[in-house]
């Protein structure tokens, strides 16, 4: 069974950082794209960083870029997103996300719809 699952989040001043982590189990990690995502209170979710199958292509919103990085442990099945510079607009549920398709990671998380969804860990930025 497919199952993703999402820890590290918290309460973080501004300017401070976070490490998210995703456990993955149950599909064959290496040939998927990934990604996380994240939604605030009152918007839509938004892409924040995708690897497409494979990672050798990366995607991050123009929000983040230069401040949060995806990178992937193939080994430990884990995803992680290193978040630095947090600000008080990057308080949302964080969620972690995967997909067998062969698209690319613009596409993913630029809403392309990814199959597999983890339930989220909560960050709030705040002093």
């Amino acid at each position: 069974q497919e199952y993703l699952e999402e820890s590290g989040g918290g309460l973080v001043q501004p300017g401070g950082s976070l490490r998210l982590s995703c456990a993955v189990s149950g599909l064959n990690f290496d040939n998927y794209a990934i990604g996380w995502f994240r939604q605030a209170p009152g918007k839509e979710r938004e892409g924040v960083a995708c690897f497409n199958s494979g990672a050798y292509g990366t995607y991050y919103s123009d929000s983040v870029k230069g401040r949060f990085t995806i990178s992937k442990d193939n080994v430990k099945k884990m995803v992680y997103l290193q978040m630095n510079s947090l600000r008080p607009e990057d308080t949302a549920v964080y969620i972690c996300a995967a997909d067998p398709g062969l698209l690319s990671a613009n596409f993913y998380c630029r809403g392309g719809g990814m199959k597999y969804w983890g339930k989220g860990t909560l960050v709030t930025v705040s002093s």
